[in-house]
Protein backbone atom coordinates (compact mmCIF):
# COMPACT_ATOMS: atom_id res chain seq x y z
CA UNK A 1 0.00 0.00 0.00
CA UNK A 2 2.40 2.15 0.75
CA UNK A 3 4.28 1.58 -2.71
CA UNK A 4 1.54 2.61 -4.54
CA UNK A 5 0.90 5.68 -2.80
CA UNK A 6 4.44 6.41 -3.62
CA UNK A 7 4.17 5.21 -6.89
CA UNK A 8 1.08 7.43 -6.97
CA UNK A 9 2.67 10.90 -5.27
CA UNK A 10 5.69 10.25 -7.72
CA UNK A 11 3.46 10.55 -10.51
CA UNK A 12 1.59 13.61 -9.25
CA UNK A 13 5.64 15.36 -8.89
CA UNK A 14 6.52 14.58 -12.35
CA UNK A 15 3.07 15.55 -14.13
CA UNK A 16 3.64 19.16 -12.21
CA UNK A 17 7.00 19.30 -13.28
CA UNK A 18 6.89 18.16 -16.52
CA UNK A 19 3.78 20.26 -16.95
CA UNK A 20 5.54 23.41 -15.69
CA UNK A 21 8.44 23.07 -18.35
CA UNK A 22 6.51 22.67 -21.11
CA UNK A 23 4.32 26.11 -19.88
CA UNK A 24 7.72 28.09 -19.96
CA UNK A 25 8.56 26.91 -23.32
CA UNK A 26 5.73 28.39 -25.01
CA UNK A 27 5.69 32.34 -24.93
CA UNK A 28 2.53 33.91 -24.18
CA UNK A 29 3.84 37.62 -25.06
CA UNK A 30 2.11 40.05 -26.65
CA UNK A 31 4.98 39.31 -30.22
CA UNK A 32 3.90 35.61 -30.24
CA UNK A 33 0.29 35.79 -30.10
CA UNK A 34 -1.33 36.85 -33.83
CA UNK A 35 -3.58 39.20 -34.17
CA UNK A 36 -6.91 38.17 -36.57
CA UNK A 37 -6.24 41.95 -38.48
CA UNK A 38 -2.53 41.90 -39.33
CA UNK A 39 -3.33 44.71 -41.59
CA UNK A 40 -3.88 47.16 -38.39
CA UNK A 41 -0.12 46.31 -37.80
CA UNK A 42 0.90 47.55 -41.36
CA UNK A 43 2.16 50.99 -41.80
CA UNK A 44 0.11 53.11 -43.59
CA UNK A 45 1.79 53.55 -46.75
CA UNK A 46 1.52 49.80 -47.59
CA UNK A 47 -2.27 50.04 -46.56
CA UNK A 48 -2.58 51.97 -49.43
CA UNK A 49 -0.50 49.96 -51.72
CA UNK A 50 -2.50 47.00 -50.78
CA UNK A 51 -5.89 49.32 -51.42
CA UNK A 52 -4.45 50.58 -54.66
CA UNK A 53 -3.67 46.96 -56.22
CA UNK A 54 -6.98 45.81 -54.34
CA UNK A 55 -8.97 48.26 -56.73
CA UNK A 56 -6.42 47.70 -59.87
CA UNK A 57 -7.23 44.34 -59.91
CA UNK A 58 -11.11 44.80 -58.97
CA UNK A 59 -11.02 47.23 -62.54
CA UNK A 60 -9.04 44.42 -63.95
CA UNK A 61 -11.79 41.67 -63.53
CA UNK A 62 -14.48 43.99 -64.24
CA UNK A 63 -12.67 45.15 -67.26
CA UNK A 64 -12.37 41.14 -68.15
CA UNK A 65 -16.32 40.52 -67.33
CA UNK A 66 -17.05 43.21 -70.31
CA UNK A 67 -14.60 41.82 -72.92
CA UNK A 68 -16.81 38.42 -72.09
CA UNK A 69 -20.12 39.85 -72.37
CA UNK A 70 -19.10 41.78 -75.76
CA UNK A 71 -17.60 38.33 -77.52
CA UNK A 72 -20.46 36.62 -75.98
CA UNK A 73 -22.70 39.58 -77.98
CA UNK A 74 -20.52 38.73 -81.29
CA UNK A 75 -20.69 35.45 -81.06
CA UNK A 76 -24.31 35.30 -80.56
CA UNK A 77 -24.56 37.51 -83.10
CA UNK A 78 -22.51 34.74 -85.73
CA UNK A 79 -24.21 32.51 -84.77
CA UNK A 80 -27.54 33.99 -85.85
CA UNK A 81 -26.75 35.24 -89.19
CA UNK A 82 -24.99 31.88 -90.10
CA UNK A 83 -28.08 29.66 -88.93
CA UNK A 84 -30.22 32.51 -90.71
CA UNK A 85 -28.07 31.93 -93.93
CA UNK A 86 -27.58 27.91 -94.16
CA UNK A 87 -30.54 26.97 -91.77
CA UNK A 88 -28.48 23.53 -90.47
CA UNK A 89 -26.37 23.32 -88.00
CA UNK A 90 -22.18 22.74 -88.92
CA UNK A 91 -19.30 22.10 -87.07
CA UNK A 92 -18.53 25.69 -86.98
CA UNK A 93 -21.30 26.77 -85.66
CA UNK A 94 -21.37 23.67 -82.38
CA UNK A 95 -17.84 25.14 -81.94
CA UNK A 96 -19.28 28.61 -81.05
CA UNK A 97 -21.78 27.28 -79.24
CA UNK A 98 -19.57 25.64 -76.95
CA UNK A 99 -17.26 28.91 -76.69
CA UNK A 100 -20.31 30.94 -76.27
CA UNK A 101 -21.85 28.54 -73.28
CA UNK A 102 -18.25 28.35 -71.76
CA UNK A 103 -18.12 32.63 -71.82
CA UNK A 104 -21.42 32.88 -70.34
CA UNK A 105 -20.82 30.20 -67.56
CA UNK A 106 -17.67 32.31 -66.65
CA UNK A 107 -20.02 35.78 -66.56
CA UNK A 108 -22.97 33.64 -64.45
CA UNK A 109 -19.95 32.87 -62.27
CA UNK A 110 -17.83 36.56 -61.96
CA UNK A 111 -21.31 37.53 -60.97
CA UNK A 112 -22.16 35.36 -58.51
CA UNK A 113 -24.77 33.14 -59.79
CA UNK A 114 -25.16 29.21 -59.83
CA UNK A 115 -26.76 27.02 -61.58
CA UNK A 116 -30.34 27.51 -61.82
CA UNK A 117 -32.13 24.56 -62.52
CA UNK A 118 -34.26 24.24 -59.62
CA UNK A 119 -35.83 27.30 -59.92
CA UNK A 120 -36.38 27.35 -64.17
CA UNK A 121 -38.93 29.21 -65.33
CA UNK A 122 -42.25 27.17 -66.30
CA UNK A 123 -43.77 29.95 -68.53
CA UNK A 124 -41.04 30.27 -70.92
CA UNK A 125 -41.84 28.96 -74.30
CA UNK A 126 -39.53 26.36 -75.96
CA UNK A 127 -39.24 26.21 -79.66
CA UNK A 128 -40.31 23.10 -81.49
CA UNK A 129 -39.63 23.83 -85.09
CA UNK A 130 -36.92 24.95 -87.36
CA UNK A 131 -38.75 28.25 -87.34
CA UNK A 132 -38.02 27.43 -83.56
CA UNK A 133 -34.71 27.29 -83.73
CA UNK A 134 -34.38 30.54 -85.73
CA UNK A 135 -36.45 31.77 -82.84
CA UNK A 136 -33.88 30.28 -80.74
CA UNK A 137 -30.88 31.76 -82.06
CA UNK A 138 -32.55 35.65 -82.61
CA UNK A 139 -33.80 34.69 -78.50
CA UNK A 140 -29.98 33.70 -78.15
CA UNK A 141 -28.36 37.10 -79.92
CA UNK A 142 -31.06 39.79 -78.01
CA UNK A 143 -30.13 38.01 -74.75
CA UNK A 144 -26.81 38.55 -75.33
CA UNK A 145 -26.99 41.99 -75.97
CA UNK A 146 -29.51 42.74 -73.28
CA UNK A 147 -26.67 41.06 -70.32
CA UNK A 148 -24.01 43.20 -72.18
CA UNK A 149 -26.50 46.29 -71.28
CA UNK A 150 -27.61 45.35 -67.98
CA UNK A 151 -23.79 44.73 -67.28
CA UNK A 152 -22.44 48.13 -68.68
CA UNK A 153 -24.78 49.89 -67.06
CA UNK A 154 -24.19 48.48 -63.83
CA UNK A 155 -21.18 49.02 -61.48
CA UNK A 156 -18.28 46.52 -60.76
CA UNK A 157 -19.75 46.86 -56.77
CA UNK A 158 -22.97 45.52 -57.58
CA UNK A 159 -24.54 42.27 -58.01
CA UNK A 160 -27.53 42.21 -60.68
CA UNK A 161 -30.10 39.32 -59.93
CA UNK A 162 -31.20 40.43 -63.80
CA UNK A 163 -27.84 39.68 -65.07
CA UNK A 164 -27.61 35.76 -63.28
CA UNK A 165 -31.17 35.23 -64.44
CA UNK A 166 -30.28 36.40 -68.28
CA UNK A 167 -26.83 34.43 -67.84
CA UNK A 168 -29.18 31.46 -67.20
CA UNK A 169 -31.59 31.76 -69.91
CA UNK A 170 -29.04 32.03 -72.37
CA UNK A 171 -27.29 28.82 -70.75
CA UNK A 172 -31.01 27.04 -71.63
CA UNK A 173 -30.98 28.24 -75.01
CA UNK A 174 -27.46 27.05 -75.61
CA UNK A 175 -28.47 23.36 -74.48
CA UNK A 176 -31.98 23.56 -76.17
CA UNK A 177 -30.22 24.48 -79.54
CA UNK A 178 -27.65 21.81 -78.84
CA UNK A 179 -30.33 19.14 -78.29
CA UNK A 180 -32.21 20.13 -81.74
CA UNK A 181 -28.38 20.13 -83.63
Amino acid sequence: MLNKFLTFTLFCCLTAVFGGVVRGQTEVGPQSQKTTSQKEDLPDNIKETLAKQRIEREKKEYDELLARCREAVKISDELERSFANSQQMTPETAKKLDRLEKLVKKIRGDLGGDDDDSTAEKNETTPETENGLVAAFKKLQTGAAQLLDDITKSTRYSISVFSIQTSNALLKLVRFIRFFK
